[in-house]
């Protein structure tokens, strides 16, 4: 098993690589990038948007002064940019590191973050894992809470949908599984919003945030229950659309063991239907959904909480990939992907040890990777 995990481990570094470098390659060929967005923005509000990157004086410098008299019949590759003078893109090109080839810029990029330098954003001015160590907490607070939920609730209903298969409480439950199964997570906090957070009826849960302003001055116990106010409405809407699935594959998974060979020996030899069902089904049935745990807490993480934090306005990673896609924001866009990536693989690495230790059969050394 030690070998297997140092293989594992060894093989995060290549993928890491292919995954950079196949979104680096997309995003230089996406549209719009921030060479492009200040140039938008000089070409909207006039020369006052070149501050940022001539010192923060509020003056520009005397080649970017020579746009004014430039022909308007200038080419340039970026769009916006005829009319400008070309020294003051190639400013612009070099505040922002597009002066260097792409090849280069990938390089430089893998050395930084092999030392874990993620650079600064573009637009906020911090370094980028500042950002990720500021937002991180409020997206694995969503996750855990979630994700916990989502077990706690999935899989006693998946085993006592296996067991009354077919009974009227297979069928009402279904209905319920489909609604969550069909309706995404987004829709759900919308109708939660109006319905409890002052949409239209009910104001019982708070609207945004996860904390109030006077924060700092609560109590530890009334830290707590701002914190519970505040996170309720979130994290129901990201239950009612993620248990569905997992319901249904622990409901499938022990379905599929029940009608095995030992299990009617197991029922001839005069055991009990707990023992047979906890006994022996359980360990067989848990292994699928203990293998697809890492795929289920990612998705919960990084791709259920992206819209769920929008609506709530809810300072956390998923917030904050959104603003760096809509604003360009190369440095944190490539670092939180890094992050994502990394958490990735190791929860996988994480569940096919957990897969090992419920069923020690399992031996992952005799089989390729």
């Amino acid at each position: 098993m030690f070998n297997y995990i140092l293989k594992r481990l060894l093989l995060i570094i290549p993928t890491l690589f292919g995954i950079m470098l196949i979104n680096f390659a997309i995003i230089q060929v996406a549209p719009g990038g921030p060479v492009e967005q200040m140039i938008a923005q000089i070409t909207h509000t006039g020369v006052d948007a070149t501050a940022r990157f001539t010192g923060g004086t509020g003056e520009i410098s005397g080649s970017a002064q020579a746009n004014k008299n430039v022909a308007s019949g200038t080419s340039s590759k970026y769009r916006g940019a005829q009319g400008l003078d070309p020294e003051l893109i190639k400013e612009i090109e070099e505040f922002y590191g597009f002066d260097k080839p792409a090849y280069i810029r990938f390089w430089e990029m893998l050395k930084n973050y092999a030392s874990l330098d993620f650079g600064e954003s573009f637009f906020k001015d911090k370094k980028v894992v500042d950002l990720i160590i500021e937002k991180m907490p409020v997206s694995i607070s969503l996750g855990l809470w979630t994700t916990l939920l989502v077990y706690l609730i999935s899989i006693p209903l998946g085993i006592r949908k296996a067991v009354k298969d077919g009974s009227g409480f297979d069928v009402w439950t279904s209905a319920f599984v489909s609604i969550g199964y069909a309706i995404p997570g987004f829709l759900f906090a919308i109708v939660l919003i109006v319905l409890f957070a002052g949409g239209s009826y009910l104001q019982i849960f708070p609207l945004r945030g996860l904390t109030s302003p006077d924060w700092e001055s609560f109590s530890t116990l009334e830290k707590m229950k701002e914190y519970f106010w505040h996170i309720t409405l979130p994290v129901i809407a990201m239950v009612i659309s993620g248990f569905a699935s997992l319901t249904m594959l622990t409901k499938n998974s022990f379905l599929e063991e029940i009608g095995k060979q030992y299990v009617i020996t197991a029922r001839a030899k005069g055991l009990s239907q707990k023992r047979v069902l906890y006994g022996h089904v359980f360990r067989n049935g848990m292994l699928i959904v203990v293998a697809g745990f890492p795929a289920a807490f990612v998705g919960i993480l990084f791709t259920g909480s992206f819209l769920i934090e929008t609506i709530f306005s809810l300072d956390g990673l998923g917030l904050l990939g959104f603003e760096s896609v809509i604003n360009r924001d190369y440095p944190v866009i490539f670092g939180t992907l890094f992050v994502f990536t990394i958490i990735s693989l190791l929860l996988n690495l994480i569940g096919d040890i957990t897969y090992r230790l419920i069923d020690p059969r399992i031996d992952f050394e005799r089989r390729d990777i």
